[in-house]
C-alpha cells in the first residue's frame, strides 16, 4: 500500500514531523535485544505482546480477541489501519471488568499497523496501560465506545528510541461515563498523539493529559478535540511539554461545544517549559462555543525554568543541573498525577527519571 501523507499546509498538521515518519516507514528490519515481557508492571489482568503489529504467544490474551477489523474513519492515519488485525477488548458484566489490562508493543523497523476498539458496557470499569519500545512506524488507530457509567483509565508509555510513533483515538462517552488518557513521551522517537473524543451522554466526562520530553532534534504533536454533544459533561485537557536543545513539542487542543450542550464544563491547561532558548514549544489552545449557559476556561504559558528558585537552590548548595530536574519533574507532576493506579504512576516517574538521566 503507497504510503500517502497529509501535506502540512493542512493546519492540523502544520507541526508533525511527516519526514521522520516517512523514515520510520521504510527503516529495514533491525534486530532487537529489548525483552517485552520485561516491561511488565506487576499488576494482575491480561498481559498481551505485540510485535510489529503481530501477537506474539507468550502473551496472556485471557479473553481478548485479535481478529480483523475496519473503521469508518476519515483520518489519513487511521484509514492506513483498515482491514488489518486488530484487538478487540468487550468488557461487561458477564466478561470480566474491573481488570488492568497491559499491552507492550515491540517495533523493529517498518510499518507495524495495529487497529484496536475496546467496548465498555454498562457500570463497568476497566484500565489499559500501553508500552511502545523498540523503532520503527508505530501506528495505532483506536476506537473506544464507553456505555452508561463505564469507566475507563488508559496510560500510555511512548518510550521508543527510534522511529516514530503515532495515536489516533476515537471515543465516544456515554451517559455518566468517564475516560481518562495520561500520556507520556520519554523516548527518543518522534510522536503525534490525535484525538477526537466526544461527550455523547449527559454527564458524561473526557481527561486527557499527559507530559512531553524532547530533546535534540525530537518532535512531540499532539492535536486533540473534545466535543461535548449534549448538556452536563465535563471534560479536562492537562498538557506538560518540556523540550531541550532544538527539539520542539507542540500542543493543539480544542473543544467544541454544541448549542444544545448547556451546563458544559470544560477546562485546558497548556504549560511548556524550554531547557533551551533553541528549543520550540507551541501551545494552542481553542474554545468554539456555541452555548450560553457553560462554564469553560484555558490557558497556556511557555516558559523558562524559574531563575529565583534556581538560585535558591544553588545556595542550598544543589548542582545545577539537578536543580534544573527538580524543577522540571515538579512541572510535569501535575500531569501525570492524573494516573490513577499507584503502581502505573510510579512506572511514569522512573521513566522521567530515566529521560533526566
Amino acid at each position: 500500500m503507497t504510503l500517502t501523507l497529509p501535506s502540512q499546509r493542512d493546519e492540523a498538521w502544520r507541526w508533525t514531523d511527516l519526514e521522520a515518519l516517512r523514515a520510520a516507514a521504510d527503516a529495514p528490519p533491525a534486530p532487537s535485544a529489548i525483552d517485552p515481557a520485561a516491561l511488565f508492571l506487576d499488576l494482575a489482568g491480561p498481559k498481551l505482546i505485540c510485535i510489529d503489529g503481530r501477537i506474539d504467544p507468550r502473551g496472556d490474551t485471557g479473553a481478548l480477541r485479535f481478529e480483523p477489523l475496519s473503521f469508518d474513519t476519515e483520518h489519513p492515519l487511521g484509514m492506513r489501519t483498515r482491514g488489518r488485525n486488530g484487538l478487540a477488548v468487550t468488557l461487561d458484566h458477564d466478561r470480566g471488568g474491573g481488570e488492568t489490562i497491559q499491552l507492550v508493543h515491540l517495533g523493529t523497523g517498518g510499518e507495524s499497523q495495529i487497529p484496536t476498539q475496546l467496548t465498555l458496557g454498562g457500570d463497568v470499569s476497566a484500565s489499559i496501560v500501553e508500552t511502545f519500545v523498540g523503532t520503527g512506524w508505530s501506528n495505532r488507530m483506536t476506537r473506544i465506545e464507553l456505555g452508561h457509567g463505564a469507566r475507563l483509565m488508559r496510560s500510555v508509555r511512548l518510550l521508543q528510541d527510534g522511529g516514530f510513533v503515532s495515536l489516533r483515538d476515537e471515543a465516544t462517552i456515554g451517559e455518566g461515563a468517564s475516560l481518562i488518557s495520561c500520556y507520556l513521551a520519554a523516548g527518543t522517537a518522534g510522536t503525534r498523539i490525535d484525538g477526537a473524543l466526544t461527550l455523547a451522554g449527559e454527564g458524561a466526562y473526557a481527561e486527557a493529559s499527559g507530559a512531553l520530553l524532547a530533546r535534540g532534534s525530537q518532535r512531540h504533536d499532539i492535536a486533540l478535540v473534545v466535543h461535548h454533544a449534549v448538556p452536563t459533561g465535563t471534560s479536562r485537557q492537562v498538557w506538560r511539554s518540556v523540550a531541550d536543545d532544538q527539539s520542539a513539542c507542540s500542543v493543539a487542543a480544542r473543544v467544541e461545544v454544541a448549542r444544545h450542550a448547556q451546563k458544559t464544563d470544560a477546562e485546558q491547561s497548556l504549560k511548556g517549559i524550554m531547557l533551551s532558548r533553541s528549543a520550540t514549544i507551541n501551545a494552542k489552545p481553542e474554545l468554539e462555543i456555541f452555548a450560553d449557559d457553560v462554564k469553560c476556561a484555558h490557558g497556556a504559558t511557555v516558559g523558562e525554568l524559574d531563575k529565583q528558585a534556581l538560585f535558591y537552590l544553588a545556595s542550598r548548595g544543589v548542582p545545577e543541573d539537578e536543580a534544573k530536574a527538580l524543577l522540571t519533574r515538579a512541572f510535569v507532576a501535575d500531569a501525570l498525577e492524573r494516573v490513577g493506579d499507584e503502581t502505573v504512576r510510579e512506572a511514569f516517574y522512573a521513566d522521567v527519571e530515566q529521560w533526566f538521566g
